[in-house]
């Protein structure tokens, strides 16, 4: 095919395929589940990578360049028909982040499943079977509690000070292992664990989040917003006045992002609890209307970084994250999902979630800090936090059949 050749895209209805995860035929394999629906691909038909505070601009634009220029056959016509990209972006300006436009896609929801190829449909792929779950060995470091209470203690001084109102700190913790992770195993097992969590494996960060930055179909768009945090034997409850004060920054900063390119926003007045096995959230569901035909990753851009996972007001608490974290977040707490070329997609953030780089593990797991925080029970909310990715690595799992 030569250069100026289109590219063409063809999507086709299919018979139901079963479990998506048992499809993905090798470990690079893209996985996007959500109750039992979602997306899993294969191959790379086009990796569009982006750095700097203006990547989600430059991402959306390549992407919609790349969609506009392909010839694209879609009877099914459905969020996550035609093409799609998926795409992992770093939290903060620095660092690499990437959309990925796999050659091969399978995609169910509400009962319709399909498949999209991209050029030349390919021929049967061999299916790699997963290796058993490796076994993590987990270093001890008898300066890590210390050093995150201190950095808790002084954003408090910092807030109380007025320097900022929240600040969202995260800390990481890194495990050898006797082998490399399949992340399809690693999805799989999150997946049916956590069925209500968007359970993600994309360019090699795997996890199973619960906050859903925004989804876009249509006109149509929808946020949960997450933030504060309670759980069994927890020292503050979730109807405590500090995890309402955390979660009012963070639902009003999403709100206010949204707004701008809304003609009807609707955040619910009063915080729901969302519930899951470790812990419980405070949450708080954002519909409205577009006023604009504006995408789901221009939509994520616009949100990123809510004071769910930076603080307020945001350039203040980034600034201090900065100073108090001394680390990279990498793509940890950054938007993470996929987009299709009419701009339709889902957004979440990457919570909940495991970097592989061979046989290493990197889990990271954050608290948002206000006045009132105390810093062992924000020590003990990221522990509980870490608990969904490190138990999987102490079991004896079996590999993906």
């Amino acid at each position: 095919m030569s250069s100026s050749t289109p590219l063409e895209v063809t999507t086709v209805r299919i018979p139901d395929p079963g479990p998506l995860a048992a499809l993905a035929p090798g470990p690079s394999s893209t996985l996007w589940l959500h109750r039992g629906d979602g997306l899993v691909a294969w191959g790379e038909a086009a990796r569009l990578e982006t750095t700097g505070p203006d990547r989600f601009d430059e991402a959306d634009r390549r992407w919609r360049e790349w969609a506009a220029a392909a010839v694209i056959h879609d009877e099914v016509r459905r969020p996550g028909s035609g093409p799609v990209a998926f795409g992992s972006f770093t939290f903060a300006a620095a660092g690499t982040s990437a959309l990925v436009v796999p050659r091969v896609l399978v995609g169910r929801r509400d009962g319709v499943s399909w498949m999209t190829t991209v050029g030349t449909p390919p021929g049967p792929v061999p299916r790699q079977q997963p290796a058993p779950m490796p076994r993590a060995t987990w270093p001890h470091d008898p300066t890590a509690r210390a050093h995150w209470q201190h950095a808790v203690g002084e954003a408090v001084r910092r807030i109380r000070d007025g320097e900022a109102r929240k600040i969202v700190l995260a800390r990481q913790t890194i495990a050898e292992l006797s082998h490399a992770a399949d992340p399809r195993t690693l999805a799989s097992t999150l997946s049916d664990r956590y069925p209500d969590c968007f359970t993600f494996a994309v360019d090699g960060l795997t996890g199973a989040t619960p906050e859903l930055l925004v989804r876009r179909t249509g006109r149509h768009i929808t946020s949960l917003v997450l933030a504060g945090t309670s759980w069994p034997g927890g020292a503050t409850p979730i109807g405590a006045a500090k995890n309402a004060e955390e979660h009012g920054y963070a639902a009003a900063s999403a709100t206010d992002a949204l707004r701008p390119f809304c003609a009807e926003l609707h955040p619910c007045d009063q915080p729901e609890h969302l519930y899951l096995p470790h812990l419980t959230h405070l949450a708080t569901r954002i519909t409205g209307t577009l006023n604009e035909n504006v995408s789901s990753l221009a939509l994520a851009g616009a949100l990123h970084p809510t004071a769910a996972v930076g603080g307020t007001p945001t350039a203040r608490a980034l600034d201090l994250i900065q100073a108090l974290e001394n680390s990279d977040r990498g793509r940890y707490a950054a938007p993470v999902g996929w987009q299709d070329a009419r701009g339709d997609g889902e957004w979440c953030i990457a919570l909940r979630c495991a970097a592989i780089e061979g046989n290493r593990l990197r889990l990271y797991a954050g608290c948002g800090i206000v006045a009132d925080s105390d810093p062992e029970a924000e020590w003990q909310e990221t522990e509980v936090k870490l608990t969904a990715m490190r138990t999987l690595f102490e079991e004896l799992l079996p590999a993906l059949g």
